[in-house]
């Protein structure tokens, strides 16, 4: 393998954005991977019984996650996102008229752009408008810091929010964005949500959906590690991490000036030494208060059109989110975050659920559809819980000046288990190695 300036052990979106940008800096760099592909938990696969390719689950990135549309832009994969500025909420039909909200920015500056569509909603009563909106205004000027230590269903409460406000808005955000339910969730990274993701600027709610599988993304990556005499590495993997020394699993061992870990928490704790061989405190301290959230995904196709509308939020479904593939309604993408109760079910009873919450609210066109194919993902490790415990344990366990580098997206990014997060922490590690990215 040589001896590199620096090995990224990892090739997720962390790993990635490390590599890449050591490497735009000169350096040359290996980028280890156990796993055939790049991508990590953001990735694609093989569907067996058809050969197509298709993602683990659908990835969404926001306009406010800027060192993620950054990072596109170094792998020239900007234009593989399409932009959606309006959001829609559907509600149950009402006999066979769709009830379908369009949220979407309006002719105020931020943080009163969504007000006219707001009100406009019709999924909300006039009590639970004014609630939330008495509780974004108490948001936009609330301290994250001060509510770290509690969840965000206490700061809920505080805002004294109603039930319905809760169920058909603050939840389907909070779960979306962090997998995590408002009283499992630190209510600090939920607030940076709607601080950064609703109030920050005009753009920042647009909603990037992948128009290829996400592995398509980084295909460039060996291209531009290989100017600077590095490589990628897929189908290795380390078993011991040291600050200049990675072991492999065959028993080889290679060197390089520094060494960034951007494999997993859970993995990260096992690997990773320091100069003497022993084990990382913090980490230990962090992977033990780790605990996980499962996301379920589901590929549907139909025998004709189905949905219309590029995306939905189902309002008050238990199916989440739905996404169409692009130019096609016949073909359907249903996610659930924090799906802890789904991932007990089989892939009938999923896809029975599915199509039932699609049934109640597109009636005319789902009526005589078929359902000709479904595919189940089931990640039950899908991601980290940002809970008060672990974030906690983040902020002093997870930074950056361990021997081995650290680049993960549960480092001390601000954010939840996020692409953008991700790509925060490795930029960073590259940044205290040299790498710059402006």
């Amino acid at each position: 393998m040589g001896s590199p300036d620096v090995i990224v052990v990892g090739g997720g979106v962390a790993g990635i954005a490390a590599a890449v940008s050591l490497a735009l800096a000169g350096a040359s760099v290996h980028l280890v991977e156990a796993r055939r592909r790049l991508g990590g938990r953001a990735t694609s696969f093989v569907d067996a019984p058809t050969g197509e390719v298709l993602d683990n689950c659908q990835h969404v990135a926001l306009g406010c996650c800027t060192r993620y549309r950054r990072l596109l832009d170094l792998l020239g994969a900007t234009d593989a996102l399409r932009w959606h500025a309006t959001q829609y909420w559907v509600e149950a039909a009402d006999g066979d008229r769709e009830r379908v909200s369009r949220i979407r920015p309006g002719v105020l500056p931020a943080p009163l752009h969504f007000a006219g569509s707001f009100a406009a909603a019709g999924f909300l009563t006039l009590e639970e408008k004014l609630a939330i909106a008495a509780g974004i205004r108490e948001l936009a000027a609330t301290s994250r810091g001060q509510w770290e230590d509690r969840t965000f269903a206490a700061w809920l409460d505080a805002a004294a929010q109603p039930e319905g406000a809760r169920r058909k808005f603050w939840e389907p955000v909070i779960v979306s964005a962090c997998n995590a339910w408002p009283d499992r969730v630190s209510a600090s990274p939920a607030i940076k949500v709607f601080q950064e993701g609703l109030l920050a600027s005009r753009d920042a709610a647009m909603m990037g959906v992948p128009r290829v599988p996400l592995v398509r993304l980084y295909e460039e990556v060996p291209a531009l590690l290989g100017a600077t005499g590095g490589r990628v590495l897929l189908g290795h993997a380390a078993t011991s991490i040291q600050p200049r020394l990675v072991t492999m699993a065959d028993g080889s061992t290679v060197r390089a000036g520094r060494v960034i870990c951007a494999l997993p928490l859970e993995k990260a704790v096992v690997a990773v030494r320091d100069e003497r061989g022993e084990v990382d405190r913090g980490l230990t301290l962090l992977a033990s208060r780790q605990t996980f959230s499962p996301i379920v995904g589901v590929h549907l196709d139909f025998d004709r059109p189905v949905m219309e509308i590029p995306h939905a939020v189902l309002v008050g479904a238990a199916t989440q989110w739905v996404f169409g593939h692009e130019g096609d309604g016949r073909r359907l993408h249903a996610v659930v975050s924090g799906a802890a109760g789904w991932v007990e079910w089989s892939q009938e009873q999923i896809v029975e659920q599915v199509v039932a919450d699609l049934a109640a609210r597109f009636p005319r066109s789902m009526r005589g559809a078929t359902c000709t194919r479904a595919r189940v993902v089931k990640e039950r490790r899908a991601t980290f819980e940002a809970t008060p415990s672990f974030e906690r344990a983040r902020r002093v366990a997870a930074r950056w000046e361990q021997a081995v580098s650290l680049a993960g997206d549960y480092t001390d990014t601000d954010w939840p288990a996020t692409m953008e997060g991700a790509t925060i922490s490795g930029f960073e590690a590259a940044r205290r190695l040299g790498g710059r990215i402006r």
